[in-house]
């Protein structure tokens, strides 16, 4: 029903296209004969055959006014470099803020062009530059929602300051950015320039906060005559040393005190034409890669962390099929490299020395948007087989299989039409394994297709997309069986009508999809609707994301944005939302009606808070294939509020609370954050959590009680810490040291344990009984619990004591060093300890106990890469 108002909400209220006035920079090349230095002073007598353009009007807060202090331009070009000189005036030069950090900070005052060489209205090419000289560069996609700041291009910037302000000169080879080969060029243009101390963004084509997007918007930049399209060829080997020093163990051979590694590989572009690239990499390294935070989940799921490699980022936006919400992707590149999945058969007496990851041997990626509208990529990586280690005390060593040989591909494409306001695309994946018995219990293939499309109009004011997704993986009857019976799928639930175990099966196929319509810009309110489903056989977890299957989700939202400063706050916006789920028996499992609200106010203070209301909770995985599991009704909310975060001291204050009725669970989390930067070279930033989440039906594990399931919770009382500290200290705009650490600690410790009498009961006390101390005895350290369910003197089954005290440090000090236009040195220093410590201590005597007081792996490295330019 939402969704169908929604869209008769679209139809009625329909606005009118705005007259929009389209601003034109004529170019002209360079007569020949005369260069530019790029030293940012503007003096080059090149410079005077071309005219300034100006007249920028503000983007935020006072959007459409003019600026409080002028900027403006002039491009020229050559025949293999586009060239960009900004002035940016202002009042009072000693007062601009010149703060140096690394490459893509966007600190203090800069300015920034935008290039939609394409004009595709969807995609485009940033290149932004401080006061200080700190470079930026970051690929535009879905018209201004994603910004992907590992685009890294080669291309040359100065900038200076004078008594009228501060200029900025730029140089970028036309290699870098993808056009046509018509005999006109018209582009998408954009200069942004931000004011610090007004916090103030002026630009040169107005764009209006109304607006649906941010490159659909621009302006143009003619001129561009006779400009041949560049082909890009860059090589970039790389030499890794590595030595790794950590605490000894006695007796194990695996583990005597060092290591020392030498890693030699290689990255290369190709373009294989001007729209068109192909990535190559062989023996691929990412150790000055960050560590992923830690993390420790509860109810069985897998964990989602962040790509951070490049050669997977880059283009990422291309690749990119989130077909539903929250994480779920038909392509997760952090599936290639994985840590292998094998186990061994080594005994407790036996030494084991395990791979982390799976080796990469090689990946290539051919990926680009050509002129016409098309958006192509095709990503191929294979990974080699693991093995394992094993020694047993007499020093007889063998090796075990525990990754197999596994080819990955990835196929997207997309189409635009209807003036660049719509597109229709498609993916297709593969993963293929090379199987021996060990290793029966993987999937020896996988296949995912999909569809996608969004149709934009009125002024992309209103939009209307969808995708559909289906997979077919096949395997052993091993590999399916243990496919249907893993989290998320639970076709053994004893109470599901529509799944079951088929213990026969060597395939499995299901299907996923959304649609949704919406609002998007133009006036002060956005409202959306959808529909998402996941059939209980969709399986992506092969190269994709996939938490969980065999659900049906409505959602609908509405939003009303203040775009005009008052004087209170500059700007703020307030929603309300709404979903609910089922599964594919019809079982109606959750609704939820939330609230959000966040608010600018005139001197950049700001405040985010929310609430929500859960008054129905059924969930069919809190029992691990047992059935179905009613929460008690839920209500949380959040407030969150900080200070300008450009003063040299700012702050954010958090708190979260839910409370379920009954105490049946709740959450209380506070969170602080720190930034200093007591001077333009050096910037210090603590982030803290502290977390409190007791639950009293916590599931513990399943057992058999004359012959019937057992499904034990308990009361646990949940506790974790973590910060992150990161530094940066610039020496100049390409040499910097940077820190990151973050301890990380959680400790859970259980009573009152439970076992589920009726698992859909309104009433908590009529959903578990609890354990007597008749029938439960009390362990020593490290004992089970022994349970005498019916109280005859003999121990029905035992529980292992899940109380649990997880630990974790990790760290990186890094020199880096741009020695010239992308080729760089990297001095590394990691540290890291993993472990578990004493539940039953606080967490501050595990922090000192097991952190500080612990010895800790080592690791020194240095990398150096040279980037060939052919």
């Amino acid at each position: 029903m939402s969704l169908l108002f929604i869209l008769s909400f679209a139809i009625t209220h329909s606005q009118k296209d705005t007259l929009r006035i389209i601003k034109e920079y004529i170019t002209a090349p360079i007569p020949f004969g005369e260069a530019v230095i790029i030293d940012g002073i503007l003096s080059d007598s090149a410079w005077d055959n071309v005219h300034w353009d100006g007249n920028f009007t503000v983007f935020e807060p006072n959007n459409g006014k003019l600026p409080s202090q002028a900027t403006k331009f002039k491009i020229m070009y050559d025949e293999k470099y586009i060239y960009v000189g900004i002035k940016c005036l202002d009042s009072i030069p000693s007062k601009i803020e010149k703060r140096l950090a690394r490459r893509d900070s966007f600190s203090g005052d800069w300015v920034e062009v935008n290039i939609d060489s394409y004009s595709d209205k969807r995609t485009g090419f940033s290149f932004s530059v401080s006061a200080a000289g700190v470079k930026g560069d970051e690929f535009i996609s879905q018209n201004g929602d994603f910004w992907d700041s590992s685009w890294n291009p080669i291309w040359y910037t100065s900038t200076n300051i004078d008594e009228e302000g501060w200029t900025a000169e730029m140089k970028i080879p036309f290699s870098q950015l993808k056009f046509g080969s018509e005999k006109e060029q018209i582009w998408g243009l954009q200069v942004h320039r931000r004011y610090f101390r007004g916090e103030e963004r002026s630009i040169w084509q107005p764009i209006s906060l109304e607006a649906p997007g941010w490159v659909s918007e621009f302006g143009r930049l003619k001129g561009l005559d006779n400009i041949k399209p560049q082909k890009q060829l860059e090589i970039q080997p790389f030499l890794v040393n590595q030595y790794d020093r950590y605490p000894a163990q006695d007796g194990n051979p695996f583990r005597d005190g060092q290591d020392y590694k030498l890693n030699v590989g290689l990255d290369a572009k190709i373009g294989l034409t001007n729209d068109l690239t192909l990535d190559l990499t062989v023996n691929p390294d990412f150790g000055q890669v960050d560590a992923d935070p830690g993390a420790i989940a509860l109810d069985g799921f897998q964990i989602f962390f962040e790509e951070r490699r490049p050669f997977f980022i880059e283009n990422k936006n291309i690749f990119d099929y989130e077909f539903a919400d929250g994480n779920d992707n038909v392509f997760y590149s952090r599936r290639i490299g994985r840590s292998p999945q094998g186990f061994t058969t080594a005994t407790a007496t036996e030494f084991i020395d395990e791979p982390t990851n799976s080796t990469i041997l090689g990946a290539a990626k051919f990926s680009g948007k050509t002129k016409k509208g098309w958006s192509l990529g095709l990503l191929e990586s294979v990974t080699g087989k693991m093995f394992a280690d094993v020694e047993d005390v007499a020093g007889n060593r063998r090796s075990e299989l525990v990754e197999p040989l596994t080819n990955y591909l990835v196929g997207r494409v997309q189409k635009d039409f209807n003036e660049r306001n719509s597109y229709i695309g498609g993916i297709f994946t593969a993963t293929n394994r090379n199987l021996t018995d060990e290793l029966n219990f993987l999937r020896s293939a996988a296949y995912t297709g999909g569809v996608d499309f969004r149709h934009s109009w009125k002024n992309r004011n209103y939009y209307f997309e969808g995708n559909f997704v289906t997979s077919h993986i096949t395997g052993s009857e091993k590999a399916i069986a243990e496919t249907q019976n893993s989290i998320t799928h639970l076709f053994q639930r004893v109470d599901a009508g529509h799944v079951e175990v088929d213990s026969t099966r060597t395939s499995m196929s299901g299907t996923g999809g959304k649609i949704e319509i919406g609002k998007a810009g133009g006036g002060n309110w956005r409202y959306d609707g959808g529909l998402i489903w996941r059939s209980p056989e969709l399986e992506l977890n092969d190269i994709g994301f996939l938490r969980q299957a065999d659900e049906i989700k409505q959602t609908a939202s509405i939003k009303r944005l203040f775009l005009k400063p008052t004087n209170f706050y500059r700007r703020a916006q307030m929603g309300l939302s709404q979903y609910a789920t089922f599964d594919f028996e019809g079982n109606y499992n959750r609704v939820q009606y939330q609230f959000e609200g966040f608010i600018n106010y005139k001197n950049n203070w700001w405040t985010e808070l929310g609430g929500a209301h859960k008054p129905r909770i059924f969930s069919n995985t809190v029992l691990r294939g047992g059935p179905r599991w009613r929460w008690s009704d839920e209500n949380f909310g959040y407030l969150f509020f900080g200070s300008d975060n450009r003063k040299k001291v700012s702050f954010t204050l958090g708190y979260v609370n839910s409370q379920a009725a009954e105490n049946n669970f709740s959450l209380e989390r506070y969170v602080l954050r720190l930034y200093y930067q007591p001077f333009d070279a050096f910037s210090l930033s603590i982030s803290s959590e502290y977390e409190e989440n007791p639950n009293k039906t916590q599931y513990v594990t399943e057992k058999r009680f004359n012959g019937t399931p057992r499904y034990i919770t308990g009361n646990i009382d949940q506790r974790t810490f973590s910060t992150s500290i990161r530094f940066n200290y610039s020496l100049n705009p390409n040499l910097s040291i940077q820190y990151y650490g973050q301890p990380f600690i959680s400790r859970g410790t259980y009573t009152d344990f439970n076992f589920v009498n009726n698992p859909i009961a309104e009433d908590l006390n009529e959903r578990v009984t609890k354990f007597s101390n008749n029938q439960i005895s009390s362990p020593d350290i490290g004992n089970p619990y022994l349970i005498d369910e019916d109280t005859d003197g003999i121990v029905d089954y035992e529980i292992e004591n899940p109380d649990f005290s997880f630990v974790q440090f990790r760290s990186n000090l890094v020199l880096r060093w741009e020695y010239i236009p992308g080729s760089e040195i990297f001095l590394v220093w990691s540290q890291g300890v993993l472990g578990s410590a004493n539940p039953y201590e606080t967490l501050g005597n595990n922090l000192d106990a097991q952190i500080f007081g612990q010895k800790k792996d080592n690791t020194f490295l240095i990398k150096a890469t040279y980037r060939f330019v052919l």
